[in-house]
This record gives C-alpha cells, sequence and structure tokens, in this order.
C-alpha cells in the first residue's frame, strides 16, 4: 500500500479533537442557559423595594391590613420560583421571600395567629438557610423570642435571643435587637443584673449609630427605639426609673405628632409608664396612662395581655378607677378575647 500523503495527514483530525469541541460546545450552552432568565433583575429590585415599602408601613398599618399586601408579594414570589432565572436572581428570590415571610410571621404574631406565625418562621428560615443569609435567620430566632416571650416562656426567649446574637452580623440591626430581646426575657424572669447588663449593652452598640434616613423601617434599628426598650424593660423588672423613660419617648414623639408615625411605640411607652407608676404606688396616674394605650387602638390582639397586667395590677390596688378600666379593656379585646 501506499504511504499516506502529507496532505492527507493533514487533513485528518487530532486525537479527541471532535471531543474537546463538544466540550467548547456544552460549556457555551451551559453559560448560556444559566444566563437566560424569564425573572430579570429589574423585577427582583422592584420586589425588594416592595418589601422595604411593607417592613417601613408596618408601625402605622393595622396587623389584618398589611397581611393583605404581604400574602399578595409571597404569592408573587412562589410563582417566581418555577420561572427560569440565573443563580444570582435564584438567591435574591429566596432572600426577598425569606424577608417577606418574616414580615408576615411578625404580622401573624401581633394578630395573635399563632399556628400561621409558627409556619411563617419555618418558612423565612428555610429560605435564609437555603441562601445561606444568616441576618434572616437570627431575625427569625429573634421574632420567635418574642413570641415565646409574650406566651410566658422566658427562658426558651433567652436561649433563642442568644441563638439570634450568635448569627447576627457584627453591628448589624439583629444584633442590636437580639440583646434587647434578651433583655426583656431576662426581666420577665426576674434576673435584674442580667438584665441591666443587657440595657447597658445596648446602649453601647446604638451610642455610634446615625439616625436612619427612613427610621420606621422594622428590620433597622432606629436608636430612638434604644429609649422605648429601656421603658419597656425596666417596667418589667420593677424599676421605676422606668417612667423617666417611657415619659420621654412620649414627649419625644406627641410635639411633633411623630405619635401618629409611631402609634404602637406611644401606645407602649403608656403602659410602660403605667407599670412604673404602679410600682411608685401612683395608681390614679397609672390608670390614665393605661387608659390613654387603651383609647389609642394601636395595642395589637398580641399585647392584650401587656394590659391586662396592668388592669389586674390596678384592681389589686382596690381604687374605684379600676372598674372603668376594666371595662375598657374588655372592650378592647372583644368578645373573642
Amino acid at each position: 500500500m501506499g504511504a499516506v500523503s502529507s496532505a492527507s495527514r493533514d487533513a485528518e483530525p487530532a486525537e479527541g479533537a471532535g471531543v474537546a469541541d463538544g466540550d467548547e460546545l456544552a460549556a457555551i450552552e451551559l453559560s448560556r442557559r444559566a444566563a437566560a432568565s424569564d425573572v430579570g433583575g429589574e423585577t427582583l429590585t422592584r420586589l425588594e423595594a416592595a418589601f422595604d415599602d411593607l417592613a417601613i408601613a408596618y408601625p402605622v398599618t393595622p396587623p389584618s391590613v398589611l397581611l393583605v399586601r404581604l400574602r399578595q408579594h409571597l404569592s408573587y414570589v412562589e410563582k417566581l420560583t418555577d420561572a427560569r432565572k440565573t443563580l444570582a436572581e435564584h438567591r435574591r428570590l429566596l432572600v426577598v421571600g425569606g424577608w417577606l415571610s418574616l414580615l408576615a410571621a411578625t404580622v401573624h404574631i401581633d394578630l395573635d395567629q399563632q399556628p400561621a406565625a409558627s409556619a411563617r418562621l419555618r418558612t423565612a428560615a428555610g429560605l435564609a438557610e437555603d441562601a445561606d443569609f444568616d441576618e434572616i435567620r437570627a431575625w427569625c430566632c429573634e421574632t420567635e423570642a418574642w413570641r415565646l416571650l409574650t406566651g410566658g416562656k422566658h427562658h426558651r426567649a433567652v436561649e433563642l435571643s442568644l441563638a439570634a446574637q450568635h448569627l447576627a452580623p457584627a453591628g448589624s440591626s439583629i444584633a442590636i435587637q437580639a440583646t434587647a430581646q434578651e433583655g426583656r426575657a431576662r426581666a420577665r424572669l426576674g434576673q435584674s443584673g442580667e438584665t441591666y447588663a443587657a440595657i447597658d449593652r445596648v446602649h453601647a452598640l446604638t451610642a455610634p449609630l446615625a439616625h436612619s434616613h427612613r427610621p420606621e423601617h422594622h428590620y433597622r434599628y432606629d436608636p430612638a427605639k434604644a429609649i422605648a426598650y429601656t421603658a419597656t424593660t425596666l417596667a418589667w423588672v420593677g424599676d421605676t426609673a422606668a417612667e423617666t423613660y417611657a415619659r420621654e419617648v412620649i414627649a419625644r414623639l406627641a410635639p411633633d405628632d411623630d405619635v401618629g408615625k409611631w402609634p404602637r411605640r406611644v401606645a407602649s411607652a403608656n403602659l410602660d409608664l403605667a407599670l412604673a407608676l404602679i410600682v411608685g404606688d401612683r395608681v390614679d396616674e397609672a390608670c390614665h396612662a393605661a387608659g390613654s394605650a387603651i383609647a389609642s387602638g394601636r395595642v395589637v390582639p398580641s399585647n392584650h395581655w401587656r394590659v391586662e397586667e396592668v388592669v389586674a395590677a390596678v384592681e389589686r390596688r382596690g381604687v374605684r378607677e379600676a372598674r372603668d378600666l376594666r371595662e375598657a379593656f374588655e372592650t378592647l379585646r372583644g368578645p373573642s378575647g
């Protein structure tokens, strides 16, 4: 047989060349598919902005109204989970879905809808886990701590507050809020030393903070909130110094009509003031403060126990105003209370 010509040898493919070409095409196709998206960055940016708006609306919007809006946005997020998207877009969707689920859980807690709150918290924590987003996981622990604290499970509330602090990014809003939650839970347990230590840590953490451009945002710690937190914590540990802090909260918010911006904070401050006044044996003033909180219409169902605590304390004093205060509370609580 004749020798193979050099021209023929040049025409033959090198060993493995066809496979290499296939690998290159496969890599290009994977890149194309990864870039293909039915979601888009603009959609996610608008969803993230919508969440911020809902978190800002939280302090002033009735929980039942806010829940309707949250359900609509969560339904849309669920729809997008089946759409084509990049890996980066998928993570952003998980994160915004986690935030929305967390806020929905908080609203369910306010409405005293415990099973729904637990389910929403599990969803938020699961999405945060999938997205490797510790900030939301920390907020889930802190929110569950508050839910359990309102149910009287104070030891577990302390444990979850500490877990939230462990997960929280250094210097973040949740790091501060989780510390505050620990202090409140310890106050309910009567652990005065640990309570005051937590108060000191909160003030140290908030001292370097600048005032937020949008302080109403539920997940951005407003430095002024530390005053309201201190009033509640001191009231719960039985320290009459709570009166000073509670009056400062009310005085700060009322003159500039900020009571319209912070209606729940003012109502809470009046309850703190009432507890402090009872400890100081100024029951008439305590009845007035508690009556103001009730009349505001801003005490959410999950906080009815706080009003009950004040009413019961007034009744134990045997003053004549106790009956009127009890009637006002029963009207607030309604037939399902």
